[in-house]
Order: structure tokens, then sequence, then C-alpha cells
């Protein structure tokens, strides 16, 4: 069991108290999916972002990476072997899709969510990206 000391900040700033951290052993690796050509989709996507949504979506990631597997409402499985992330933006909502392989997540491909359900072009764009990576699996 592990405790930090923590600060209210607001209308209690200064006052302290202890935080009990649920803190896994259990980490997963993430990484970027890297194409043929050497770019990396996700990492170019988050740098077109504002900081807080990066910040946000980071979190969200991480939150994955310390506590998987993970059920909704954070992570949904779309099918087999390819989850995403669901990360609430305030006025829109973002997604990172993802895949497990040799024990690391992978980040396939992440969009700014604009209507109700995932579209295809999205979907596909990730599953060829999970094929690929499959692919060059030695």
């Amino acid at each position: 069991m592990e405790f930090n000391r923590a600060k209210f900040h607001g209308p209690l700033k200064g006052v302290s108290f202890l935080v009990h951290l649920a803190v896994s052993d259990h980490q997963i690796n993430v990484l970027f999916f890297r194409s043929e050509l050497g770019n990396e989709p996700v990492r170019d996507w988050l740098k077109g972002l504002s900081r807080e949504q990066r910040q946000l979506i980071g979190y969200e990631i991480k939150s994955v990476q310390f506590g998987w597997p993970i059920g909704m409402p954070l992570v949904r499985k779309m099918e087999s072997g390819l989850w995403e992330i669901r990360v609430d933006l305030g006025d829109t909502a973002a997604r990172v899709l993802f895949t497990m392989s040799e024990g690391a997540m992978v980040l396939l491909h992440g969009f700014i969510k604009k209507c109700q359900k995932t579209p295809l072009v999205d979907l596909s764009l990730a599953r060829q990206r999970k094929t690929s990576l499959r692919r060059h699996m030695p």
C-alpha cells in the first residue's frame, strides 16, 4: 500500500491530506504503430491537438497502461484484437484504437468522434494497421 501527500487547490488551498494510491505492479508497454515509411500516425494526430486535449488523452492511455485489462466506460472492445479508448474532451470526444501485441498496447489510430457510431473509414484504417503489424512480426 502506498500513500502520497497531496494538497487541495482552490478554496481549500494549502490543506494537505494523505491519498492512498492503488498502484498496480502490472504495467504494459505502450507503443505507437509505425508505418513502413516510418510515420507514426497516432503521434502525428496528437501533435495536432491542443495541449489540454493531449493531456486528457494521455491520462486515459496511462489508465489503460496501468489497469489493463479494463472495460467500459473507458475501453470498449470493437472486435477480436481491437479496442477503443474512449476519451471525453468536454465539448467533443476522442477515440484511440489499439491492439495488443506481445504484451504491449499498440496505438493504431486516433480521431475526434463526430457521430454516434464509429465511422467505417476509421475502423477500416485501424484494421489495416493491425494486419500490417501482424504481417511484420517475426
